[in-house]
């Protein structure tokens, strides 16, 4: 959804103060090398979303073999695509989820997170409730006649003026319907160094944002970061990280990473879309999580283009690739 660039303003304002405060570099952020790859312990039990860490080492084994040549895929996709002028830039980030093998393309690339945003919201709300157990349920009236025309993709369900709603309804309109009155309500009622502390602890660096907060200042891998947390269960404790990831799963939303899967398989994911009118550049980008059974795996794919149904395209061609892919070799790793 397309944000107000005066929220998008306060928001990334606030967050550079926690951003040049000082970064901490969180302990459960891993890498993996051409020759290495890391071999994670993990605690699974009855969770449908999260496969919590508890552990890890470095093993002397090759990457997934299958990665350069499916990259080389995606990438071909990218430049026909482009050259189609279907596009005309795009970053995607890929990574297995059980033992961390990853590529990337374009992925240091800016571009604005746009409703993507919505997600360490999320989070913020729910490590509060790790204190206070009781603050989904507070109230919050909605006074305001909100306007959504600037939505592109707008919400199935809105908020009614004068009405009271929960918190923990809120957070689920905001993810689930990608709902800006719900985001801005939300943003109004939480200490904004509460959002500051995702982000720090994450090690998302947003510091673009000082210069122009309304402009390019997120990268797919950096954001790709919110989703691999939840899913490791590291920065939440492990019941509200599969509430987040439950709420994910629930984003209506079926035009891009969603068209790309069969529809047995679950999708967590967020989308987010801009277009700065001066210019007319659009931007389109679905980052989730795809619940291969035995191989469940992060996509972030964003997007520069002139048009949002090409974009949508491409991401579900992008999907759907990486898809027919990794369920074809996830019984022969």
């Amino acid at each position: 959804m397309i944000l107000s660039a005066k929220k998008i303003i306060i928001t990334s304002s606030l967050i550079l103060v926690s951003f040049f405060a000082g970064i901490y570099l969180s302990p459960y952020l891993f890498t993996s090398t051409n020759n290495q790859i890391i071999q994670e312990i993990r605690n699974n039990f009855d969770y449908k979303y999260i496969n919590p860490l508890l552990d890890c080492e470095v093993s002397n084994i090759s990457q997934d073999k299958n990665l350069a040549s499916l990259k080389e895929e995606v990438e071909f996709i990218i430049d026909q695509k482009i050259s189609n002028n279907n596009i005309s830039y795009a970053s995607i980030y890929y990574r297995d989820l059980n033992n961390g093998p990853w590529f990337g393309i374009n992925e240091k690339e800016y571009f604005s997170p746009a409703s993507l945003i919505k997600v360490p919201v999320l989070m913020a709300y729910l490590k509060e409730t790790e204190k206070d157990h009781y603050l989904l349920d507070k109230k919050i009236t909605n006074t305001k006649n909100f306007d959504y025309s600037q939505q592109n993709i707008t919400p199935t369900q809105t908020l009614e003026i004068d009405k009271e709603y929960t918190i923990g309804d809120l957070l689920e309109r905001m993810i689930v319907y990608s709902d800006n009155a719900a985001y801005e309500l939300l943003l109004e009622n939480i200490d904004n160094t509460k959002i500051f502390e995702v982000y720090k602890d994450l090690d998302v660096d947003i510091s673009k944002a000082k210069n122009n907060p309304d402009g390019n200042i997120i990268t797919v891998k950096d954001y790709s970061s919110f989703f691999r947390i939840l899913f490791n269960a590291s920065f939440l404790d492990q019941d509200n990280s599969e509430k987040a990831l439950n709420i994910l799963s629930k984003t209506q939303y079926y035009k891009a990473l969603v068209a790309g899967v069969p529809e047995n398989i679950n999708v967590a994911h967020k989308f987010g879309e801009r277009q700065y009118l001066p210019t007319r550049e659009k931007q389109l980008h679905d980052c989730g999580i795809i619940y291969l059974p035995n191989k469940p795996y992060l996509l972030c794919v964003m997007t520069r283009t002139n048009d949002f149904k090409q974009a949508a395209n491409f991401i579900k061609q992008v999907s759907k690739t990486v898809y027919d892919e990794v369920s074809k070799n996830e019984n022969h790793q």
